[in-house]
């Protein structure tokens, strides 16, 4: 079992995404854990701010770094052994499956959804272990990309899908992308299922996936192949 522990101004946000679907089969069976911490909980004044204007000028606003600190504290008291802090920032390690698989081997997870023009640096340096980036784009916060990584470690724990081999056989685990896919009718919109998936012969089949693998990683994703 896995235990993430989201710091986010948007708890509602990473809550009702994960207790839906896969995930959310997956918490009521005590698979996986998810906490959604408020930071403005641990704000320092009455009106719960959690932020103010950057040092040096520039637009927008900055998460001050007590109220993170604080939440971050809060959480590290509740987890027994040592866990690692992913700051989900476009500045981090581009997120993949191989890091899925990394992670995937932990107990705890902490995330720390950032928002406005970032947080505070010095809060930085004192808790992140982890910098990770989904991709070369801005988001408005942190919420998407967590709830991305932990929807794909999710599927890496056992039992949280009902297929084993799903998890292994899907797109990226080997390095190519996944096969095509089809389901009943044998014939939609005069086109039919290819015949060797029909033939029973699972030799005959696999070699089939493999080589459609290739053929669609050749296509879309040839950098995958290097």
């Amino acid at each position: 079992m896995i235990r993430y522990h989201v710091l986010t101004l948007f708890p509602e946000m990473i809550c009702s995404a994960m207790e839906t679907s896969i995930t959310g089969r997956a918490i009521s069976k005590g698979l996986l854990e998810i906490e959604a911490v408020n930071i403005r909980d641990y704000s320092d004044n009455k009106h719960f701010t959690v932020d103010d204007y950057p040092y040096g000028g520039g637009p927008g606003m900055v998460m001050k770094a007590e109220p993170v600190f604080r939440a971050h504290e809060a959480v590290k008291e509740r987890i027994v052994s040592p866990c690692r802090t992913i700051y989900l920032t476009p500045q981090g390690r581009t997120f993949s499956q191989s890091m899925a698989e990394e992670l995937a081997k932990e107990e705890d997870l902490i995330f720390l959804c950032g928002h406005y023009e970032g947080i505070d640096e010095r809060v930085l340096e004192e808790i992140v272990t982890d910098y990770v980036s989904i991709g070369d784009y801005v988001l408005t916060g942190g919420e998407l990309p967590a709830l991305v990584m932990m929807d794909t470690i999710s599927r890496l724990q056992q039992g949280v899908l009902h297929n084993g081999e799903s998890a292994v056989l899907e797109s990226f685990s080997d390095h190519l992308l996944e096969h095509p896919q089809y389901t009943r009718p044998e014939i939609w919109h005069e086109k039919k299922v290819p015949e060797v998936l029909l033939s029973g012969h699972h030799k005959k089949i696999a070699e089939w996936k493999l080589e459609e693998s290739r053929k669609r990683t050749m296509q879309w994703r040839p950098d995958l192949l290097a």
